[in-house]
């Protein structure tokens, strides 16, 4: 079985100063089909940035190096832009962090869900309005008749996050991309979010990209994950793997500073120091300043990556 997405050796660089720093260093990763990948680190690894590159997204400032991103056999960084139009918001789609930014304040959530079908489909008004309404029904919206002539500030924050995920759906997509969309709300809401994106996925067999750096969400809906440190992949392996037999100690520091249940603490573990500046990457290793198990080689070789069998992968010397 193909994979709907394929990530191969991916390098993007940012200009800083007049120098590319950068930022993804020749990452690769796949999707397949009906299934859940989550990319997961702290801020400023590069997760965000590896979204927006499969949406063609990226700032002025920012520049695709090299690598390729085969989705269904075409690789979208040879498409033009016009070409590219026509598979985003279509065969791929994506669901920012903050929907009140992302949202356009002066139009309606119905004006918003028409737009992505009028501008992918040719259907008459009466069909986009019918449409719109079965889509906001089908993200949990209340009463979704009325709500489709609201304006964004007329929603709470869940609500808000529900238009988005309809807006993403509203062409049927092969894949969905989903950068920290639970970030900025509470626990309840949350939760009810991650469960429709569960019961959306197994009712439509949707491919979805979940980018987040908050573990317990990756136990909740991940199939497989990719554990990012300073834009490369450090391990990668099913939710099992990773949470039972982590052996990268990037993910071994993610996991012991989560809280525990049952289990009383005067302060939780933290992973000493900062993710690395992109103008200045250390040589070696990029996590070993942090690491406690650092030795020579760490500070002066990069790791490559090694296979341990059934898919679960790491690049670390220590392990080796």
């Amino acid at each position: 079985m193909k994979p709907v997405l394929n990530v191969q050796g991916l390098r993007i660089g940012f200009y800083l100063d007049d120098e590319l720093a950068v930022a993804v260093d020749g990452i690769s990763f796949f999707v397949n089909r009906a299934e859940t990948v989550c990319i997961v680190g702290e801020s400023g690894c590069g997760k965000t940035v590896t979204s927006l590159s499969i949406m063609r997204l990226i700032p002025p400032n920012g520049r695709i190096i090299s690598g390729r991103i085969i989705f269904q056999d075409i690789d979208i960084l040879n498409l033009s832009e016009t070409q590219m139009q026509e598979i985003r918001g279509k065969e791929i789609s994506m669901i920012f962090q903050e929907p009140l930014t992302s949202l356009n304040p002066v139009f309606t959530i119905g004006d918003q869900i028409a737009e992505v079908i009028h501008t992918h489909e040719d259907l008459p008004t009466e069909e986009v309005e019918k449409r719109c309404v079965g889509l906001l029904r089908l993200v949990g919206m209340p009463f979704p008749e009325k709500r489709l002539h609201d304006y964004p500030h007329q929603l709470s924050g869940g609500q808000r996050q529900r238009v988005m995920i309809a807006i993403a759906l509203a062409c049927n997509p092969k894949l969905v991309i989903a950068d920290e969309p639970t970030t900025a709300l509470d626990v309840t809401v949350q939760a009810q979010i991650l469960g429709l994106f569960k019961e959306l996925q197994r009712r439509y067999h949707i491919s979805l990209l979940y980018i987040t750096h908050d573990l317990s969400v990756v136990a909740h809906i991940a199939d497989r994950v990719y554990v990012m440190y300073a834009g490369n992949i450090v391990e990668e392996g099913n939710v099992y793997q990773i949470f039972y037999e982590p052996r990268h100690p990037y993910t071994k520091g993610l996991l012991d500073s989560l809280p525990r249940r049952g289990k009383r603490e005067k302060r939780l573990k933290s992973i000493p120091g900062m993710v690395p500046d992109l103008a200045n990457r250390p040589s070696g290793c990029p996590f070993h300043p942090r690491c406690q198990l650092a030795q020579k080689i760490c500070r002066e070789t990069a790791p490559e990556i090694k296979d341990y069998g059934d898919g679960h992968r790491v690049r670390c010397h220590i392990m080796e």
